[in-house]
């Protein structure tokens, strides 16, 4: 049905290498490792995806407009109730689309399987229902009594000022994004999308490494989560394509990801020579096994990967 549905939309369906350079470059991301080992006997790193995007991206650059990958990703230190280490993943991209056009494709796709309501743990979320459009710093507001946006000092965020704000237990030497993470799971997240989806959109521009930032407000940046039971979905970009911009994300990234875990990954050089010449897109991953899990009612990940 998904890729049906693709089709008729002039989609091209891709199939990406799995084994790769440079898994990505978000600091809590972490990949599975192995290593390639050459004809003289020496061996270089290798990781398994955790997403399709850096290859499409290689190959909107290459002159694709509309492609698509179904299948298999991979995350390490990633199991829980809606995670597992390995799973299937729809991902998509619109070349010279604004992320309003992926946004609409990723609620027409979700309502493919919401013939009847969604159901999680209690939560209900009719997909056929009005749609909830929300910003981050409405929801913080909202439900969190945080105003966020007072946070960030240009697009810079202020740990002190989200800290004094906060209205959870705070750990010591927490960063902002820690916090910010702490009251998005804790006080929000459990709010969204239940009786209807919720978009969630306009992600502070230091939550979102791999999107543009907003013409209106370059606090925020062009991301957006699609919540249904309060489970998280989809998570889409405006992709950010400023190669140098893009460096300097990567780079502070893996300094966060070497302070806290003591590694770090890559940068693929290839992608970032891609950025100078790929044109303005945007994309989306949704998690299929999470949206067939909602649509079944179960209530672990696992009881639907097969």
């Amino acid at each position: 049905m998904v890729r049906h549905w693709m089709m008729e939309r002039d989609f091209i369906e891709v199939d990406v290498p799995a084994l790769q350079l440079s898994p990505g470059n978000e600091a809590h991301l972490h990949a599975f490792e192995t290593r390639l080992i050459h004809n003289d006997g020496s061996t270089s790193p290798r990781y398994l995806h955790t997403s399709p995007e850096f290859h499409c991206k290689k190959l909107l650059a290459a002159g694709e407009e509309r492609i698509f990958f179904l299948g298999h990703v991979f995350r390490n230190r990633e199991r829980t109730a809606t995670h597992a280490p390995e799973f299937t993943m729809l991902e998509w991209y619109r070349a010279g689309a604004p992320y309003t056009k992926v946004i609409e494709d990723t609620i027409e796709i979700v309502r493919l399987a919401g013939k009847i309501p969604f159901t999680w743990r209690g939560r209900v979320c009719d997909p056929s229902a009005e749609i909830e459009w929300l910003t981050v710093s409405e929801g913080f507001q909202k439900y969190a009594g945080v105003d966020l946006l007072a946070t960030l000092d240009g697009n810079k965020p202020n740990r002190d000022a989200l800290a004094a704000q906060a209205p959870v237990a705070l750990g010591k030497d927490e960063s902002w994004s820690d916090i910010f993470s702490r009251i998005l799971v804790e006080k929000v997240e459990p709010h969204l999308g239940n009786g209807r989806l919720t978009v969630f959109y306009e992600y502070p521009a230091c939550e979102a490494a791999l999107a543009r930032a907003c013409s209106h407000d370059a606090r925020v940046a062009e991301r957006f989560e699609l919540y249904a039971a309060g489970v998280e979905l989809a998570n889409g970009f405006g992709e950010l394509t400023d190669a140098s911009e893009q460096r300097r994300r990567f780079e502070e990234e893996m300094e966060i990801k070497q302070r806290i875990y003591g590694e770090r990954y890559p940068i693929d050089e290839e992608l970032l020579r891609a950025l100078m010449i790929m044109p303005e897109a945007s994309g989306v991953a949704l998690g299929m096994d999470r949206l067939i899990m909602l649509a079944t009612g179960a209530e672990r990940i696992d009881q639907v990967q097969w």
